[in-house]
């Protein structure tokens, strides 16, 4: 026997049915646009990192170039028409905001030679170039006042800092206020082995904040780059660098790093140390290998 047509019926099937197609055809197309996102590397921008540390002397090392390298340096990446870039405008950049040149690099210094403003400032002065400077907080309340302005080996005092950061040349990192070792248990500023996870928390965010309210009392201002001494990364270190307000973290991992409109791409920037004993040429080919 036939059943009955029930139009009723009939009518509030294919009013459901609608509904569920109109549903997946919204997720059909949204996770269409997200792997589209994800996949596309046109918005990607390569940027290497040179990582620096002291400029003196004519006897280079691993961690020390000569002025006249770093002159040398400048040069060839002006010549090759590289434009350097702030951490400002990287940042800007994974938020949608502003663009990036396509032939980027960012120069990085650790540590907070007081070299970086004898001899480095006025070297970018010269290129029209950029830099990000690391400041060890114990470093300069401790030592510079000791024994400042040496180009050979002091560190730079809060006056130097705040010269730094006035001439719109020089952006600052967090680079611990007094983790920046190697002795003891704890190497830079990882966990310990026989440290909670709730005890490191501790420890390190008290570390940072340490710096950054000393950046606040003595320029006005403070860094959203953190800079991990000796480029020691650990897992339980990400949170507490993020809840205290870095978009960006620098580590000692020579990796090329490919920049997106994603701002966790930011986390775990790779640099390569610009070791003394290479010629400009043998290090910049090294350094844009992608």
């Amino acid at each position: 026997m036939y059943g009955c047509y029930n139009l009723k019926r009939f009518l509030h099937l294919l009013f459901l049915d609608a509904i569920i197609i109109s549903i997946c055809s919204v997720f059909f197309f949204l996770g269409k646009n997200l792997l589209s996102s994800a996949g596309n590397k046109d918005d990607s921008v390569f940027l290497p990192v040179i990582m620096y540390h002291s400029v003196y002397g004519d006897t280079p090392s691993e961690y020390i170039v000569t002025p006249e390298q770093l002159e040398n340096d400048l040069s060839w990446l002006k010549k090759n028409n590289y434009s350097t870039v702030t951490a400002e405008q990287v940042i800007s950049y994974t938020k949608g905001k502003g663009s990036l040149p396509e032939k980027c690099v960012m120069i990085t210094l650790d540590d907070g030679f007081y070299n970086n403003l004898s001899v480095l400032l006025p070297l970018l002065e010269k290129y029209d170039m950029t830099a990000l400077v690391s400041i060890v907080g114990s470093y300069t309340e401790n030592n510079a006042v000791l024994d400042p302005h040496n180009s050979n080996y002091s560190y730079l005092t809060w006056e130097d800092i705040t010269e730094l950061k006035e001439s719109g040349r020089i952006e600052l990192g967090n680079h611990t206020y007094n983790m920046h070792s190697l002795k003891g248990e704890r190497i830079g500023c990882s966990k310990n082995e026989n440290e909670t996870e709730d005890d490191y928390r501790k420890n390190l965010s008290e570390d940072i904040l340490k710096l950054q309210n000393s950046f606040y009392e003595n320029i006005n201002s403070a860094p959203v780059v953190f800079t991990y001494p000796f480029g020691r990364v650990s897992r339980e270190s990400l949170p507490v660098i993020r809840e205290n307000g870095f978009l960006m973290t620098l580590t000692c991992r020579e990796l090329p790093n490919y920049i997106t409109h994603d701002p966790d791409c930011l986390y775990g920037i790779g640099r390569y140390n610009r070791n003394g004993l290479y010629s400009t040429e043998e290090y910049m080919s090294k350094l844009f290998t992608e």
